[in-house]
């Protein structure tokens, strides 16, 4: 009786935690929404200055270098939080608050990265320092802060079973939690999507990434997957490459802190003066770009697609740390929509494939891949989806991007 008890009490505790990180989640994000606006919109509307970009991802990079000098080098990566959960059940919550404004400059100068690293950070944190108040559930409390991770990643990509499978499906051997865990988790999950979806609703806050309609096509442009995946590996190799080369650089100057991240602010905002796409996390460009392609063009498209992936490397190692999901995401909608325009195949079926094999190939975690994807493709497209993602896993890759 005492244990059915303890079991019902524990689970409100969960639901009470989902509840708080979807607010958590939704306050971030909208303090990041209202300083963009401001930055971005209405500075620019009251003047008239044709190198404001490049000053702002300057200055921007000053006061982060500054940052990041006084406070640490945060907030970690997302596979780093990941793998410190996965390994102790803890994550460090002595420095919570300046986490959050390490994480929150970048996103407000336009970095090329997504929330999800920061967050993910944050709110690790804070589920470690629950979880130690609640010393009745000393056990739980490893758990308590897993849950509160697939709470987090669930929440901000607005799919709950991303947000399950992701933090716990590998590479090598996948173990699903027992049923009464996988109740929690999903208690978890579902309750701060729904506080986060309730105060979107309640403020007209936006709703995530736009989905792409997929009216079917003829039989015959299916064969032109092989090609689309080998296109978004080739895509992946280009990312790690890249990331070769700004690990490098971040190594050789690992000491000079501010001198990085002025560089990586520099180097965004003379990309975003020329290709203003390249910018921000890209999740509200691709509405944009689906819509406009043609006007863009196939060459553009795949500039902005290298440059972009180019540009989220150099923010996370310059020191505008973020996530690469959203951004990596984008890249392959813009490579999958100027394929399209070349080889005349419908367009969301070459962005699902091109996008689904290049996160399939970073990732390494087909499962997690076509979750994740399924907010912003038909579910029609899932069993090519499979495909794609599976055959950019078993492609060799320098290091799979989260366990490096």
């Amino acid at each position: 009786m005492k244990k059915a008890k303890n079991n019902i009490l524990f689970l409100f505790y969960t639901m009470l935690l989902g509840t708080i990180v979807g607010a958590i989640i939704w306050s971030f994000l909208k303090l990041m929404n209202l300083g963009i606006e401001f930055i971005w919109d209405y500075v620019p509307s009251q003047i008239s200055f044709p190198l404001y970009t490049l000053c702002v991802c300057t200055a921007g990079g000053v006061i982060i270098g500054l940052w990041k000098r006084k406070f640490g080098d945060y907030p970690e990566e997302l596979y780093m939080v990941l793998g410190r959960v996965k390994k102790t059940g803890r994550y460090p919550y002595h420095n919570v608050f300046s986490t959050i404004g390490s994480a929150l400059f970048p996103l407000l100068i336009g970095a090329s990265v997504g929330p999800e690293a920061g967050l993910t950070g944050v709110i690790a944190g804070l589920c470690t320092w629950v979880g130690d108040k609640l010393k009745r559930y000393k056990k739980e409390v490893e758990e308590l802060t897993a849950i509160g991770l697939s709470a987090t990643l669930g929440t901000i990509f607005r799919s709950p079973m991303f947000g399950f499978m992701e933090p716990i499906e590998s590479d090598k051997e996948t173990k699903l939690p027992k049923t009464s865990k996988i109740v929690l988790y999903f208690t978890a999950i579902l309750s701060s999507l729904g506080v986060f979806i309730l105060l979107n609703k309640l403020t007209g806050g936006s709703s995530g990434l736009d989905g792409m309609a997929f009216k079917g096509m003829d039989l015959v442009q299916y064969l032109y997957a092989v090609p689309l995946t080998l296109a978004g590996i080739l895509a992946g190799y280009l990312y790690f490459a890249f990331k070769k080369l700004t690990l490098s650089l971040k190594n050789v100057l690992k000491r000079f802190v501010v001198l990085r991240a002025v560089a990586g602010g520099l180097l965004l905002g003379a990309a975003g003066t020329f290709l203003p796409l390249t910018m921000f996390s890209g999740e509200h460009q691709i509405s944009e770009v689906t819509e406009t392609a043609g006007k863009i063009g196939a060459a553009t498209l795949i500039l902005i697609a290298v440059v972009k992936l180019l540009l989220t490397n150099i923010c996370i190692d310059s020191g505008l740390k973020g996530g690469h999901f959203f951004p990596i995401i984008f890249c392959g909608i813009c490579i999958g929509c100027a394929i399209s325009l070349i080889l005349d195949v419908n367009m969301v079926f070459c962005a699902a494939v091109v996008t689904t094999a290049l996160v399939g190939h970073t990732l390494k975690k087909p499962l997690a891949a076509v979750l994740l994807l399924m907010i912003v493709f038909s579910p029609r497209l899932i069993p090519i989806m499979l495909f794609a993602a599976a055959a950019a896993k078993f492609i060799p890759t320098p290091k799979p991007l989260l366990s490096e």
